[in-house]
């Protein structure tokens, strides 16, 4: 069930409900982005060793141009996921679309479909806000999100490609 009433989305699935995360809730999404960037590091030498944040979780959380969403059981935050509104480079048919990231979930509640609730939910967040593209970034050497994004109906388009000249 999808809820879009004051902005709020909520749905339900074995006792897991998705709903926008709450600023009081930051020091777990915290812990998830950096969860996150541990798991992409070994996919990406270019990123720093030192501590960093991907995302300005507060400011999105706070903002009508982004929506962060997170899964909980009980009391436990189990899951996350965002959309910011993005702005679409002049030579494309669309001028604005809903760019995903921090999806993440807990190693102990994957392959429940709770990634899938999450992108659900998103994409109705962006079809309400008058959306109709939404894209995301995965690295290619990331077989298993790969094949999860491809199983809700993303299709790869480009390939980034670097050398490191040293």
């Amino acid at each position: 069930m999808v809820d879009l009433r004051n902005h709020h989305i909520n749905i339900s699935m074995d006792n897991i409900h998705i709903r926008p995360a709450r600023p009081d809730e930051l020091p777990t999404l915290l812990a998830f982005e950096q969860n996150l960037i541990m798991a992409e590091r070994p996919l990406d030498d270019t990123l720093i060793s030192e501590k960093f944040h991907y995302y300005d979780l507060e400011t999105m959380i706070r903002s009508d141009e982004a929506e962060v969403l997170v899964a909980v059981l009980g009391d436990r935050l189990i899951a996350s996921g965002h959309a910011r509104i993005l702005e679409a480079k002049p030579y494309n048919s669309f001028e604005r679309y809903a760019f995903l990231g921090f999806m993440y979930t807990e190693p102990d509640m994957r392959g429940r479909g709770i990634n899938k609730l999450i992108i659900d939910a998103l994409v109705e967040w962006a079809r309400k806000k008058g959306l109709d593209e939404v894209r995301l970034q995965v690295y290619a050497d990331n077989t298993p999100a790969v094949a999860a994004y491809e199983k809700v109906g993303f299709k790869k388009m480009l390939t980034e490609m670097r050398l490191a000249t040293h």
